[in-house]
């Protein structure tokens, strides 16, 4: 109900209830990751690239070295700052509210949260690893799917784009990279190399909370029979299906193709409908992280 309301508001009380989820998304991801730093990454020197990572390595070296305890929240708002303000003199102020709120939230509730977190996994490195990046890649991923951002190696990257033959992701992954070999130096390589790990399971995390679980399957059919599969979608799964003219660039024939979205549990019997129509059919089916529209998840702007 909510959903077919805001379909029908005008476009400005649509952007103004999703600036309001989206500050809210981004807050509680903030809190989820701060935590995840907090509970697995920071009491067991994991340093997970980025600007949180390289506080964490600067956190133990100040204590090892001169014995002075720097909080990594504010290590991380003044890294940041310097970061904006160089970003900011570079391009003008293209980052936007919500980037100067990741950046300051996020240093203030891992400053906040610490005193009240319990250091898990303190005994196993690889158990820290898994929980803190999911944790964290949870967390994170709430905050790019509000459209936000902590500031960081994106802004390293934004800068960098523009002078390298690289890509933003390629360039964060460097910094990411460049975060783990000060981590290798200062905090010792097997430290490091379980950082990098966490890195990755981050990254594999923020993709399916961005993404979606792959739950549905999208086939497309190339048969002799387009006519009949479609029927037999339509009316035996009960599925819809949309058809479009192709040419095969070997015999140079037009043919229909079938396209169609289907559940996972409903991948089998499509399958054997198609055999049974045309047993040489000739199917691509693909993963699908987000279906929406009729039969599947209705759209709208409140996820």
């Amino acid at each position: 109900m909510v959903k077919r309301i805001l379909a029908r508001a005008n476009p400005g009380q649509v952007l103004k209830h999703r600036r309001v989820r989206d500050y809210a998304l981004m807050t509680l991801g903030i809190l989820i990751t701060a935590w995840g730093l907090n509970a697995f990454l920071i009491p067991n020197k994991l340093a997970a690239g980025g600007v949180s990572g390289l506080a964490t390595v600067f956190y133990y070296l100040f204590i090892d070295e001169f014995g002075v305890t720097v909080p990594i929240g504010v290590q991380m708002l003044l890294m940041n700052a310097v970061l904006l303000v160089i970003g900011v003199r570079a391009k003008g102020w293209r980052y936007g509210a919500k980037t100067v709120y990741g950046m300051v939230a996020m240093s203030v509730a891992v400053d906040v949260l610490a005193p009240f977190t319990p250091h898990l996994a303190s005994h196993d490195q690889l158990l820290a690893v898994l929980y803190g990046g999911a944790i964290t890649g949870i967390g994170m991923g709430l905050v790019f799917k509000a459209r936000g951002n902590t500031g960081g190696t994106d802004i390293v990257a934004q800068l960098l784009v523009e002078k390298v033959n690289l890509g933003i992701g390629q360039l964060m992954l460097l910094a990411d990279a460049f975060v783990t070999l000060v981590a290798a130096i200062v905090l010792g390589p097997d430290l490091a190399l379980y950082g990098a790990v966490a890195v990755f399971v981050m990254g594999a995390v923020i993709d399916v909370v961005q993404e979606g679980l792959s739950v549905e399957k999208a086939a497309f059919i190339i048969c002799d029979e387009p006519g009949r599969v479609a029927d037999a979608v339509l009316h035996q799964l009960g599925r819809g299906a949309t058809g479009f003219v192709a040419r095969g660039l070997y015999s140079a024939e037009q043919r229909e193709v079938v396209f169609t979205v289907v559940s996972r549990r409903e991948i089998d019997a499509l399958k054997a409908l198609v055999h049974a129509v045309d047993p040489r059919a000739f199917v691509v089916i693909a993963n699908v992280h987000e279906a929406l529209g009729e039969g599947f998840r209705e759209i709208g702007v409140v996820e």
